[in-house]
């Protein structure tokens, strides 16, 4: 490589353009909504997503949002870039933010569709590129699922002014379910609804290559084999490894279906790992070998408590559970009172539903001063403050717990019976549920007498 990048943010988009049509660094075509390519192509479906950033505005700024992108300013978008000072090396897309005919913002993007993961080589020369032409964002997009944009499911060598995003598919559709929902977040352009109806209706077909999460990989079933056959894990195990893996795509496939149900995103994953997978792979194994469970958490705008979901592999069963914080201003009695009403509550508003679930359902009573909890079965709820004597009560968890037996080591069964479970879970209790919120303070009323006079302060001679 002779001749030194041109730096793309600052470049006026005439330059910009002479840059292109001199073909000398870029070779590109712009995205086409309908697109020249067989359905299933991995183009095709670049192409129409692209497409549908530059013709929604709602789609747009959710996508911009979600990796960082600029989203004041007109956007140009091009597909299929050819960078002939790198060895003619092919990138999916391109997309370019202008504001007063100058670039101020960019993002490359590279496409895989169907089972094709990211390949850690091909994005260490995405990055390279990034970083020679100016273009501090790198996205990729794949069926792979990560908790947030700004994880991988690889490990590539990003430079330091380079900031790697990842987006799943399944990501995508939810962001498009969201918008066509009747809420606040609602496409305004009816034009632009047809669109984005289009756009779902490819990203829902097979031939379009996205695919969903439908089952567990085999460590598996071997991890849940050899846990309740005595056998040690490692953390080096390849078994251990793809049980991970399993897990935490299947924590982000629960929040986007999730999300798809109540029609706004519903967050996973944990904050202290935002920006390391590899911490929260490690983590997560750590938590496997010492106690034999898994656990996740759902965090849902509005909601009295995030809702907490755990694999158990030594009893075979899934908990799911909320957490309320106990009434400050009752004593003991009341309390479980106020919980029991709650519950109550729930079953009147879902009799049948409730009938279902009600011999899973259990009570965590989290005492003060105490790391172990007192579980009580929701039928002895009525009963609870005497298992309790003086303890003085800090929380209370709801919880759901569904033995799965050998299900547990299906791969797929395992899959659908906790999808299943967590939107029956949150329709039957976590909807209906309501924080403890203290009292308004009240003026304190005071008898006056008819001879009383109002004191009269220093400041009013």
């Amino acid at each position: 490589m002779n001749k030194k990048p041109t730096k793309l943010i600052g470049l006026s988009l005439v330059d910009f353009n002479n840059l292109v049509n001199e073909g000398n660094e870029l070779h590109l075509q712009a995205a086409r909504l309908i697109p020249f390519y067989k359905p299933g192509d991995e183009m095709a479906l670049t192409s129409i997503f692209m497409s549908a950033l530059r013709l929604i505005q709602e789609f747009r700024k959710n996508i911009s949002q979600a990796i960082g992108l600029t989203t004041s300013g007109s956007i140009h978008i091009f597909t299929e870039v050819e960078f002939l000072l790198f060895d003619k090396k092919r990138i999916d897309g391109l997309i370019l933010v202008v504001r007063g005919k100058k670039i101020i913002d960019a993002v490359i993007i590279e496409v895989k569709n169907k089972n094709n993961g990211l390949d850690e080589k091909q994005i260490n020369d995405y990055a390279i590129i990034s970083k020679e032409y100016g273009v501090e964002r790198l996205l990729t997009i794949s069926n792979q699922f990560v908790s947030f944009p700004t994880q991988s499911p690889i490990n590539p060598k990003i430079p330091k002014s380079v900031s790697l995003y990842h987006l799943s598919w399944s990501y995508i559709l939810t962001i498009a379910y969201i918008l066509l929902i009747d809420n606040d977040t609602n496409i305004e352009d009816q034009d632009q609804v047809e669109i984005m109806n289009e756009v779902v209706n490819y990203l829902e077909s097979p031939k379009s290559g996205v695919v969903g999460f439908t089952q567990m990989k085999q460590g598996w079933a071997d991890v849940a084999h050899n846990i309740n056959a005595g056998v040690s894990l490692k953390q080096n195990d390849a078994s251990v490894d793809e049980t991970i893996a399993s897990w935490l795509e299947e924590e982000r496939d629960m929040a986007l279906i999730l999300s798809r149900e109540l029609g706004l995103l519903v967050r996973s994953g944990q904050n202290r790992f935002k920006k390391d997978l590899s911490a929260r792979i490690t983590h997560e194994k750590k938590q496997l070998i010492a106690n034999k469970s898994l656990e996740s958490v759902l965090q849902i705008a509005g909601i009295a408590s995030d809702i907490n979901v755990q694999a158990n592999f030594g009893r075979k069963n899934i908990e799911m559970s909320v957490t309320l914080d106990a009434p400050k201003d009752r004593s003991l009695r009341p309390q479980i009172t106020w919980l029991k009403n709650q519950l109550k509550f729930c079953n009147k508003k879902n009799p049948d539903l409730f009938e279902t679930i009600k011999k899973e359902l259990m009570v965590d009573i989290n005492i003060k001063f105490t790391s172990k909890p007192v579980r009580i079965a929701y039928s002895e709820l009525e009963d609870a403050y005497e298992k309790l004597g003086n303890k003085e009560i800090k929380s209370f968890s709801i919880i759901q717990v569904k033995y799965l037996g050998r299900k547990f080591e299906s791969r797929k069964l395992f899959v659908n019976t906790i999808e299943k479970m967590l939107i029956q879970y949150y329709q039957i209790i976590v909807q209906y549920l309501k924080k403890w919120e203290k009292p308004v303070p009240k003026i304190i009323k005071k008898e006056i007498l008819a001879n009383d006079h109002i004191a009269s302060s220093p400041l009013d001679d």
